[in-house]
This record gives C-alpha cells, structure tokens and sequence, in this order.
C-alpha cells in the first residue's frame, strides 16, 4: 500500500522572479489539480510546507512561494532543471459550477493573489462563463506586487481595482481592500458571488463589508491559508475548534467561515 505521507520527484522547468521575496516555480507534472488546492511541497532533510496551486498548463503546475523560513530558503536555493518534491493535490476547490452564469467578486491581499490566480486566467480565458467578474488585489507597496504583466492583461477581461496601504504609483488606488468595495455596483449584481483570500483579519472585515453591502452569506468563500503539516487530518495542526482545515478547507463557505476565523 502506498504510503500517503511520501512525496514524489518533480522537475523544475521555470523560475519567475515575481519580486524580492516571492518566486513561481514551474515545475513538470501531469497531475490534475482544481483551483484552490495545494500541495505539501518539500526538501529532503530541511522540511515542507503546503503550497496553493497558483497556475496550472498542459504538464505543468505552478506555486508562487514566499521566502520565510528553513524550507522556502531551500526552494529558493533550487535552479532550473532541479528536483523539488510534493505530494497533493489536497483539499477542495472553488465552487465554479456555482458561479456559472453569475456575477463574481475576488478580493485579495498580498500573497492571496496567488490562491486565486489560476482561476483568474482561467476566467480571463473564458469570462462568457460569467455575467461579470469584479477584482479587488491588495498589496504592502510596489515592491509587492505580483504577477505585474497578468494583473495588466486581467484589466481587458475584468474590472479590475488594484491597491496599495503604502505609497503611491500609477495603476494603483491608495488605502486598503475594504475602502473600495463600495466601489463595485453590488446592488445591481443579484445574486453575486464572492471569493476572498488573505490574512485573517482582511477576510474578516472584507466579508463584513461585503455582507453589509448586500452579497448573502452563502454566496461567500473564503479560503483558509492556515498552517498544514501532515494534509490528511493526522496531525491536527490546522485544526479549529473541530474542523481540519486540510480536509473540509481550505475553501469554505462563509457561513461556516465565520466561525473558524481566528
């Protein structure tokens, strides 16, 4: 029987400098991932992590990774044509047939972008899938910003609403997420959907206001970037109150959501 924990082998084919502290590794696989799912992404004796898919092709998935601890540095160590490890894909994805024929909102903070990237080029690719679809993408400063050429290209496909808490430059709206949700025409949307990824507390009050501007409840998914260890509900890392983030999340709808928030 094969043992769940034992990651494979996986060839780096393309390493793009998003910026200073983030890196999208492309890497050679024929594994099928959903929009949403991770992988436990690893180097033998330094450790491992979990990873959102962040884009995905014809035998190849990505994952856009921060530099922040022993097993990141290792990542960032690797060059083009060397072997990383993962197992996955883990955990459930975005509810897309929901969102066919509807109205869609993202909003996102900082590395958020990265959980919700692969459906935005897949929606870039096929926006008649949708009534509209509305983004909202928040980052630190200019030097965090990610996905500079695709986040030029969403603007064709989608309203797009880019913002920075500090600084200022072109392109850019000033201040935080939740200051510009007011900006989308939500009462004209019925029926809208939402989707938001970042930290704890931009979700919280993102999804406050998006209530409070008329998107119901149930149509709000939030997705948990929670600390994952074993990705198969062993080790109870992830866990909250009685729920295991890696095996009912990391996508969750906001009615439950709201009482896992932390």
């Amino acid at each position: 029987m094969k043992n769940p924990m034992m990651p494979s082998r996986y060839k780096v084919i393309k390493i793009i400098r998003e910026t200073t502290a983030e890196h999208t590794f492309r890497v050679a696989c024929d594994i099928k991932a959903e929009h949403g799912q991770f992988f436990q992404l690893s180097i033998p004796k330094i450790g491992e992590a979990p990873i959102s898919v962040s884009g995905k092709g014809d035998g190849w998935l990505e994952f856009t990774i921060r530099k922040v601890g022993r097993l990141t540095e290792g990542v960032f160590g690797l060059n083009e044509g060397d072997t990383l490890f993962a197992r996955g894909p883990y955990g459930n994805s975005y509810p897309m047939d929901s969102f066919k024929g509807q109205h869609l909102l993202v909003i996102c903070g900082g590395t958020g972008l990265a959980a919700v990237h692969s459906m935005l080029e897949y929606y870039h690719d096929n926006i008649t899938e949708l009534k509209s679809l509305h983004l909202i993408a928040g980052f630190k400063d200019l030097n965090c910003v990610l996905f500079d050429d695709h986040l030029v290209r969403f603007r064709t496909s989608m309203n797009a609403i880019y913002t920075l808490d500090n600084g200022v430059a072109e392109g850019f709206e000033k201040g935080l997420v939740t200051a510009h949700i007011n900006k989308i025409p939500l009462s004209k949307m019925y029926g809208c959907n939402a989707v938001i990824v970042g930290p704890p507390a931009m979700m919280h009050f993102a999804a406050l206001e998006c209530v409070k501007q008329g998107i119901e409840e149930a149509n709000m998914w939030l997705s948990f970037e929670r600390k994952m260890y074993c990705a198969i509900g062993k080790c109870g890392h992830c866990k909250i109150n009685e729920t295991y983030v890696c095996l009912e999340g990391p996508v969750f709808n906001y009615t439950k959501a709201k009482t896992l928030l932390d």
